[in-house]
């Protein structure tokens, strides 16, 4: 299988990337299957239930969340109504909706998406990630009840992200950070299979603070005082993350590359 998983969506330029450019991309490389981070679709914070519709009549085929996930309250009711808007696994006992789900893929392959909340770093002590992803995992093995599987782990610590690459290994065919909103360039295979990129980087302007405009995050660090709202920066986005392609039998790895397209980054694509 070709599969694509796509960052951060940051604000009104990255969702408009996305609607305008994510068709041709799912053509261009014959993917079979994407996921997206929608987390900071909505103004920079959470998601809200119509432009989680607007990204997925684009061409996502899963969105997730992270730690703004209810922030617009609308996302309370969607994400019990709309199965491939998936919330952190460990994001609280009694949140609304799912942290992972088996899809279907064209050909009737099944693909066990899932997302988990770091610890280290974040505003609020969620629960053990590690003991979080297990059940799904175990339940969903590869090459056995699904032929892919993809762990989004949304933190802060890239040590942590590394270690849940680590953990996965050999469980899952990807295991990509989110939240940071910077690429990293360590894409790579595993030693018994799985793809690791320790972040995705987000689908937005880059000519920002992690994709807010830069007066108030600039007036923040140098006064330390707040002058007025952060607001999502709004010229052109790259979208950012990484292409994987899988063995069907075992659901492991066989190719991973970086992803960035359009925007002010340097574009990358597998070849």
């Amino acid at each position: 299988m070709k599969l694509l998983f796509l960052g951060d969506v940051m604000g009104r330029a990255g969702r408009t990337a996305i609607i305008e450019r994510l068709a041709e991309i799912r053509e261009r490389l014959a993917l079979d299957f994407v996921v997206v981070n929608g987390e900071n679709a909505t103004n920079g914070a959470g998601l809200s239930a119509s432009h989680a519709k607007a990204l997925l009549d684009a061409g996502a085929d899963v969105l997730t969340l992270g730690d703004h996930a209810f922030d617009q309250r609308d996302m309370l009711q969607a994400v019990e109504h709309e199965p491939r808007i998936l919330r952190p696994l460990n994001y609280s006992k009694t949140a609304p909706g799912k942290g992972a789900r088996v899809f279907e893929a064209p050909g009737g392959k099944r693909v066990l998406v899932a997302q988990v909340l770091g610890q280290v770093f974040m505003k609020r002590p969620f629960d053990d990630p590690f003991s979080a992803i297990e059940p799904a995992l175990k339940n969903a093995r590869l090459g056995g009840a699904v032929q892919a599987a993809i762990v989004d782990m949304h933190c802060e610590a890239t040590s942590e992200k590394m270690a849940m690459g680590h953990f996965c290994d050999g469980r899952a065919s990807l295991v990509v950070g989110t939240h940071t909103h910077v690429p990293t360039a360590d894409a790579q295979i595993l030693s018994r299979g799985t793809a690791y990129l320790t972040d995705a980087g987000m689908c937005g302007d880059y000519d920002s603070v992690i994709g807010m405009d830069k007066a108030e995050p600039l007036n923040r660090f140098i006064t330390g005082m707040p002058k007025g709202r952060f607001e999502p920066a709004k010229g052109p986005a790259t979208l950012s993350g990484v292409f994987v392609e899988t063995d069907d039998a075992t659901g492991r790895a066989t190719r991973v590359a970086p992803f960035r397209d359009g925007g002010r980054l340097q574009p990358t694509a597998p070849e």
